[in-house]
């Protein structure tokens, strides 16, 4: 044996090697990433900033590589003597191939991932999809495996090198031609690994050093989006595992948040309440960028766009606006938006201890006050996502899923599954309609589509009909938009359907194209869409005002005249005044907030502002004009902003969503 196979057959020298194979593979996987998701670096990246990326990155591969190897660490500087011990490192062998592998599967699987959610995975995705049957699971994941079999051939490829470069060999371990020496070097390098390990994980040495943590990345970069190369999955596993994304900040008094905000709602005008019956139809990844009406500014009047329905719909009956924006960017994260005027904020509420507190929503408003009869519509397996809890935590009397979809005899039940997550759209509508028609008015009613989600297909009697456009996704849009048209000529001869308002709008934004869709606001860019069959001059485009999911319900009960008080975080998009409209989202690549009002768009990290957009004129966000925009502007922004976060977190830590008799002006 030469000297180079011993030394690695020692234990200092092949921990040493062991390791420098996992970091390989960690910057492996983060060059897989950035080739993966070229679009959102192309024209912007350089290679000496590509390669301080890298090299930050690291920094955090440090810590990730620490915990998962762990035991590994252990095994290696125990002193123990190796010639006395095989079976201990076969052991080894296999804890370090298993642990190891997992971690690179879940970079891989975030290569695919991350442009759905702008972030990488935290730990909030084991509650995401707790909800979901292993049988369904499999099916999901089992697609993707095929429609990415490069990375699965590839993560084999790591786990078969994870193997073979292993060292040391166990039946090639020799004994040490002097133990004393052996032992005490392996004490010395136990002694010495435990400061040095707690360092790198903390990401310093000093007291004055704070853990290093999923924000901390952004000090490495020059766009928001950057955050994903330096960053890798089982860091931000690790580090969001256990926490409270609720933290209170006290940047006032709470009688000054008051003062420049307040979530209580309590109508004061003397209009007798309409009895409409209320439909809010919530649209999988529709972004604006796929709706031709609102994009003949950008692409020329003669666009098309992949929603011929809804832009005739748009032109000639409904009302909707310019500035419209998604309070999250999952679909967990738009339901609380839509329907109970809940933001969010850090993490999605209903993945934490919060989803636990009390709350309203529209649902439960017009049930408990006004006699309504309510139910939500989903088609994919009872259960999927949490909807079918959430809906109930919210007032919800009824859910209608997959299984009441496979067990009404007038429908052709699982032939009628996609195969993957949920009915197709166009029949599952039609059971929308249909159920409607036998419930008791007035009613309530929300549906959450399927269709145009990932793996993107249609039904295979519509191959080939819909326009491909320039992602798979948008064959999909092309589909539920007939699906809608079917929805509503089916709704319209309905007696309901002239009594009813309709809300129409998506839960998130998906594949992104053009650059003014590809900023931190354009990745919020949803419709909203009110439309009432029965009210004519309820029609328009607002083109100055800007609104977000969270004013839909305030809008609803403001529109039907609703005179009980409750709690809710959105304006009212037609009855307020038009220069008080704002948007504030969450923005996870950066972990900051995004401040939305009259002109400006501010980014905020929880402690300052860090840029500003003048977003009407300055749709790519290229110039920052956070040091020429006027000073009393700003104030006002921030001032408002802070209110609103601060209330919105001291509720969600003292489960306060629902408003209480004292809350009320008499």
């Amino acid at each position: 044996m030469n000297r180079p196979n011993r030394l690695l057959n020692t234990p200092i020298p092949a921990l040493l090697w062991d390791l420098l194979v996992v970091y390989i593979a960690y910057t492996l996987c983060r060059g897989i990433f950035t080739i993966l998701n070229w679009s959102l670096y192309a024209g912007t990246l350089t290679l000496g900033h590509g390669l301080e990326l890298f090299g930050a990155g690291l920094l955090f591969d440090t810590p990730a590589i620490l915990y998962t190897n762990a035991v590994i660490l252990l095994m290696f500087l125990l002193p123990l003597h190796w010639k006395e011990f095989p079976a201990f490192y076969r052991v080894a062998r296999w804890i370090y191939t298993i642990v190891n592998s997992i971690a690179v599967y879940m970079n891989l699987m975030d290569c695919v991932y991350f442009p759905f959610t702008g972030k990488r995975t935290t730990a909030s995705v084991f509650a995401e999809f707790s909800n979901e049957g292993t049988g369904e699971m499999l099916k999901i994941f089992g697609g993707q495996f095929l429609s990415h079999w490069y990375l699965v051939l590839l993560a084999g490829l790591v786990t078969w090198a994870f193997w073979k470069l292993f060292r040391p060999i166990p039946k090639s371990v020799t004994r040490p031609s002097s133990l004393p020496r052996y032992y005490s070097t392996q004490v010395l390098a136990l002694l010495l690994a435990i400061p040095l390990c707690i360092g790198a994980i903390r990401g310093g040495f000093t007291k004055a050093t704070r853990p290093i943590t999923i924000s901390n990345a952004n000090q490495y970069v020059n766009r928001p989006a950057e955050t994903g190369i330096v960053l890798n999955t089982p860091f931000s596993i690790f580090r969001t595992m256990k926490k409270t994304p609720f933290v209170v900040p006290d940047y006032m008094s709470d009688e000054e948040a008051l003062a420049l905000y307040t979530p209580l709602h309590q109508r004061n005008d003397n209009e007798a309440f309409t009895t409409r019956n209320v439909v809010v139809i919530i649209l999988e990844s529709y972004s604006k960028q796929h709706i031709g009406f609102y994009n003949r500014s950008l692409r020329g009047g003669s666009y098309q766009g992949f929603t011929p329905f809804l832009d005739s719909l748009l032109t000639t009956s409904a009302m909707t606006y310019r500035y419209s924006y998604a309070n999250g960017r999952k679909s967990i994260e738009g339901m609380p938006s839509v329907l109970s005027s809940l933001p969010n904020f850090v993490e999605p509420l209903f993945l934490t201890p919060a989803s636990l507190n009390a709350m309203s929503g529209l649902a439960r408003e017009l049930v408990e006050n006004k006699g309504y009869t309510t139910a939500f519509f989903h088609g994919a397996q009872n259960g999927s996502m949490g909807f079918q809890a959430f809906a109930r935590a919210t007032g919800f009397q009824r859910y209608y899923g997959r299984d009441e979809y496979n067990a009404d005899p007038n429908f052709n039940g699982d032939k009628d599954f996609d195969g993957t997550w949920a009915i197709w759209d166009e029949e599952f509508f039609q059971f929308f309609a249909q159920q409607m028609g036998q419930m008791q008015e007035p009613f309530m009613t929300a549906l959450f589509s399927a269709s145009s989600h990932d793996p993107f297909v249609v039904p295979e009697k519509y191959k080939g009909r819909f326009p491909q456009g320039e992602r798979p996704l948008q064959q999909c849009i092309a589909y539920t938009d007939y699906a809608l048209k079917r929805f509503f000529e089916a709704a319209s001869k309905q007696p309901w359907f002239n009594n009813t308002l309709f809300v129409i709008t998506a839960d998130h934004v998906s594949q992104q194209i053009d650059p003014f869709y590809c900023t931190t606001l354009g990745n919020y860019c949803v419709p909203i869409i009110l439309y009432a069959p029965g009210d004519a001059s309820l029609h328009g485009y607002d083109e100055e005002r800007v609104v977000e999911q969270i004013d839909i319900m305030p809008t609803v009960l403001n529109y039907l005249h609703y005179d009980k008080p409750y709690l809710a975080f959105g304006r009212d998009m037609l009855g307020s005044n038009a220069e008080d409209g704002f948007a504030l989202h969450w923005l996870p690549e950066s972990s900051s907030y995004e401040y939305v009002w009259g002109d400006y768009a501010l980014e905020f990290d929880g402690k300052q502002t860090t840029a500003a957009y003048a977003f009407r004129t300055d749709s790519t966000f290229s110039n920052n004009v956070l040091g020429s925009m006027p000073a009393d502007t700003r104030n006002r922004m921030e001032r408002h902003m802070k209110s609103v976060i601060q209330q919105y977190m001291q509720r969600m830590t003292t489960d306060n969503l629902v408003i209480k008799p004292q809350q009320v002006n008499n």
